[in-house]
C-alpha cells in the first residue's frame, strides 16, 4: 500500500509529518485528511488559527497528492440556515 504524509501548513509554518499512513488511494487519503482536519478542529481554542491551516498530503516520492485547507472540512448541520448574517 502507498504511504501518505499529511503535512500541515498554517501561513508561512510547516508541522512535518515524518511517520505518515498507508493507505489504499488518493481518495483515502482525502477521507483521512477529513478526518484529521475535523479532529483537530474540536479543540475550541484553536478554532480561529486554524482556519487558515492547510493540510497538504504528499506521497513517499514527496508529489503533492492534494491540498486540503481546513475551512473546506467545515460543513453546517443539515439544518442549519445557510445565511450567515
Amino acid at each position: 500500500m502507498p504511504r501518505y504524509f499529511f503535512h500541515t501548513q498554517i501561513g508561512e509554518d510547516t508541522i512535518t509529518d515524518p511517520t505518515g499512513f498507508e493507505l489504499r488511494d488518493p481518495d483515502q487519503a482525502w477521507e483521512k485528511a477529513q478526518e484529521t482536519i475535523r479532529a483537530a478542529l474540536a479543540d475550541p481554542q484553536n478554532q480561529a488559527r486554524l482556519m487558515t491551516a492547510c493540510l497538504v498530503i504528499t506521497d513517499a516520492a514527496g508529489e503533492v497528492v492534494l491540498e486540503f485547507p481546513f475551512s473546506e472540512a467545515v460543513s453546517l448541520p443539515p439544518d442549519a440556515d445557510p445565511t450567515l448574517h
